[in-house]
């Protein structure tokens, strides 16, 4: 039975605020207000270290996802009134449904290292080659430490900006947002220590990326079992998140390539029509050659924003309508969490799909492999190893010495004495709530969970890392060792 009386609540870990509408206008306060959130204008998009403020930054980009949430949570609502809201619980509810949907996707991108997602993959790369040979010294006699210390191997080579996100909101911020809040944020449902579902699994798509690590498991699973979600299963409105990002992404990173000066209005023009007729695309092909047709025959300085303006609002509008219909048409499994797909992915035969796929075609052909954009990736991977080479002596401490670092102890190690005092204080109070929160009888297990928490730490650090600031810390240290 479809009752959103049920998901979206009042519930929170501290001081839990009565009425709803109160309880969704305090998280939006503190998201709006949260310093990891204004960390967004310095992070890239696509185009890493821009200086052009008109291209996308993480923010703006995040700021665009939230307004098609808007849309599609109201578009949403609009349908379903035909049926009467109080059907689905819906009855005053209709401003935290739209509202936790817009914040929602203001916060998708919140843990997201500097560099784009290629610092992803280079952060894990790192953990498997550098941070594993030192685990691999730490001592597990017993079985159970033994299966431990495998879990958390593979949970800190799994590094993702949607399970960092997680870490962010809860306990690097410690936002304290509602339950419902915060577990809409949860994209994917698999811890990252877990195993890949395999393709035929029931929820093999809402499972395929790590959606949270194993320090916030139980946090998860607590607030899943308050909600009443089912675990490997979703948040019924990170679905409209989902599908306002791929929305967006749809002709953002186009207009950005022409605004860098890598594709011009001419040659998206051909792309998208040369595209359209090898995918045998209608939909959008026939959009593109009206708005083209009509921006030609505008001012010259504003051809391109005409072209790209009402393309886009065209597109949008029918977009959101069609999402809209797949997530009632589709809501049992979507309000139940095991609906195992994108919304914009459902109907492969659908024109909008196939429009959707000559665009991404075209973004991976002619942007992401673009020589530029690939140079300032291959950048990006020497400052991110370089951080992590410089913060390796941390990892290299035992125990009782790493302890005593953050009691301001003298070490032998002069190198980690002055590293620590880098890091911000937050996070290493993140970092010494969850090692206070460790049972100290088993020593095995002590240890191994202290160093798995101290590489989440350093991993905190630096991913949190602004584009600019990561350059900087580089250069600085860099310094150092010539």
């Amino acid at each position: 039975m479809i009752d959103y009386k049920k998901r979206l609540t009042t519930f929170r870990q501290m001081n839990e605020i009565d009425i709803i509408d109160y309880s969704i206008e305090s998280d939006r306060g503190r998201i709006l207000s949260s310093a990891a959130l204004r960390r967004l204008q310095k992070r890239t998009q696509v185009f890493a270290l821009e200086l052009n403020a008109s291209i996308r930054s993480r923010l703006t980009h995040s700021i665009e996802v939230a307004q098609n949430a808007r849309f599609i949570a109201k578009t949403i609502l609009a349908k379903l009134k035909d049926e009467g809201l109080d059907k689905y619980g819906l009855e005053e509810l209709e401003n935290a449904f739209i509202s936790t949907a817009e914040m929602t996707s203001l916060l998708h991108d919140i843990g997201n290292p500097p560099f784009g997602h290629f610092a992803e993959q280079t952060i894990n790369k790192w953990m498997s080659k550098n941070a594993l040979p030192i685990f691999e010294e730490f001592e597990a006699l017993k079985d159970e430490n033994k299966k431990l210390k495998e879990m958390l191997s593979f949970d800190l080579c799994n590094y993702d900006g949607n399970a960092q996100a997680l870490r962010v909101i809860m306990k690097l911020q410690r936002m304290n947002l509602s339950y419902t809040q915060i577990i809409s944020v949860l994209k994917y449902t698999r811890g990252a220590y877990e195993e890949k579902p395999k393709k035929d699994s029931n929820l093999s798509y809402v499972m395929k990326k790590p959606g949270f690590y194993y320090s916030e498991k139980d946090s998860i699973l607590k607030i899943q079992e308050k909600l009443g979600i089912k675990a490997g299963h979703r948040f019924p409105i990170t679905y409209i998140m989902e599908a306002a990002d791929d929305i967006s992404y749809l002709t953002a990173d186009l207009e950005d390539s022409h605004e860098k000066g890598i594709l011009s209005l001419k040659k998206i023009y051909r792309l998208i029509t040369e595209e359209c007729k090898k995918q045998e695309e209608e939909y959008l092909l026939k959009i593109v050659e009206e708005e083209y047709t009509k921006a030609q025959a505008g001012e010259k300085p504003y051809q391109f924003n005409m072209f790209f303006t009402i393309m886009r609002a065209r597109l949008v509008g029918s977009l959101v309508r069609h999402v809209a219909e797949v997530y009632i048409q589709n809501h049992e499994k979507v309000f139940e969490g095991s609906f195992n797909s994108a919304l914009l992915e459902y109907d492969e035969q659908s024109k909008y799909y196939k429009a959707i796929k000559v665009l991404q075609t075209i973004s991976t052909k002619y942007i992401y492999q673009n020589k530029d954009v690939q140079t300032l990736e291959l950048q990006s991977y020497k400052i991110i190893n370089s951080l992590f080479d410089n913060y390796k002596p941390l990892l290299e401490l035992k125990t009782e010495d790493f302890l005593a670092l953050l009691e301001d102890k003298k070490i032998d190690c002069f190198i980690s004495m002055r590293l620590i005092k880098r890091i911000s204080s937050k996070q290493i109070v993140a970092y010494e709530n969850d090692i206070n929160a460790l049972d100290k009888e088993d020593k095995e297990a002590f240890k191994i969970l202290e160093w798995y928490h101290r590489v989440r730490l350093i991993i905190d650090y630096i991913s949190g890392m602004t584009d600019d600031y990561a350059l900087e810390e580089y250069k600085v240290l860099s310094a150092l060792n010539k």
